[in-house]
């Protein structure tokens, strides 16, 4: 499968990556409030919608 080496690569990747996506929204986290103030009723939409297509297949099949 991998070797030692391999799996160092990838935890050091995944480490970084990690640390990096922490800063960088931490630091756009002033753009995201201006901007995106509201987001939250799109996912509940959406949210909502994938539910009732739910309790409509369930409705449908029993």
């Amino acid at each position: 499968m991998f070797t030692s080496g391999q799996w160092v690569v990838a935890i050091l990747f995944f480490i970084v990556f990690v640390i990096l996506m922490i800063y960088s929204y931490t630091k756009d986290k002033a753009l995201h409030k201006k901007y995106y103030k509201g987001s939250i009723w799109v996912l509940v939409g959406f949210i909502s919608f994938i539910l009732i297509l739910f309790l409509i297949k369930i409705f449908i099949k029993g």
